[in-house]
């Protein structure tokens, strides 16, 4: 499958399931996001034991948080034929055993895998090849972006980066043999666009929160928007 779109196309991403319209990461998240009809729907694992779970930290498991398993189990029943699914992973070291869920479930033609770690990308693509890889960019694992106490500290902080990455963003592809870029939305730019392109990468823009976010990532190129609430997308 071809990640990046042509002009007036683009992914309709569903984020930690539909995480307006159920508990984020649940099965209900999941269903919620398929009953929207998008074309794709992000899910976050994390690693708990030898156990894969849904969840965007740790710290923010919940006791009914589904495995993975039973996340790919419901997908695979449910989800129409053109469907993706893109997986965030958030742990080190549960490749193989990730690579053999969506294997079991015939899901790896229609997953992309993503994480803010490129070891996390380049081991998936060892494992196996044909898998679609997606470097996220930048980390903010405490979520530092939706505070909105802190946004006079967050906001110059991605204008630098904004400004950064267009120089950095081929390399930084490159390094982790990714087929896509996930980038926080403010850095999303004709020029940065342009360079992914340029390097063979789709750019999906996160966390879509308004219909000017939408307006403004898809009038510079970007191929998807991942948006908590599925109905942002209605035309």
């Amino acid at each position: 499958m071809r990640l990046t779109r042509p002009p007036g196309e683009y992914w309709k991403v569903a984020h930690r399931g539909a995480s307006a319209l159920a508990p984020e990461n649940s099965l209900a998240a999941l269903e919620a996001a398929l009953g929207a009809r998008v074309d794709v729907v992000e899910l976050d694992v994390v690693a708990v034991g030898d156990e894969l779970r849904l969840a965007h930290s740790l710290e923010q498991l919940r006791p009914d948080s589904p495995t993975l398993g039973e996340a790919l189990a419901l997908f695979a029943a449910r989800a129409p034929a053109a469907t993706w699914l893109v997986l965030d992973v958030k742990t080190p070291g549960v490749e193989p055993a990730l690579v053999a869920a969506l294997g079991a479930d015939d899901l790896l033609a229609r997953t992309l895998v993503t994480s803010f770690h490129a070891g996390i990308l380049r081991a998936v693509k060892r494992l196996e090849p044909e898998v679609a890889v997606g470097l996220s960019y930048p980390n903010d694992s405490l979520g530092l972006n939706r505070l909105r106490p802190l946004s006079p500290l967050v906001n110059p902080g991605l204008a630098l980066l904004r400004q950064a990455l267009p120089l950095r963003v081929g390399r930084m592809l490159a390094r982790a043999g990714a087929d896509a870029a996930m980038l926080q939305h403010r850095l999303v730019s004709p020029k940065v666009v342009a360079r992914c392109h340029a390097a063979g990468a789709a750019v999906f823009a996160w966390t879509v929160e308004s219909d000017d976010d939408l307006r403004r990532v898809l009038a510079a190129g970007a191929d998807g928007a991942i948006a908590d609430d599925p109905n942002l997308f209605d035309d």
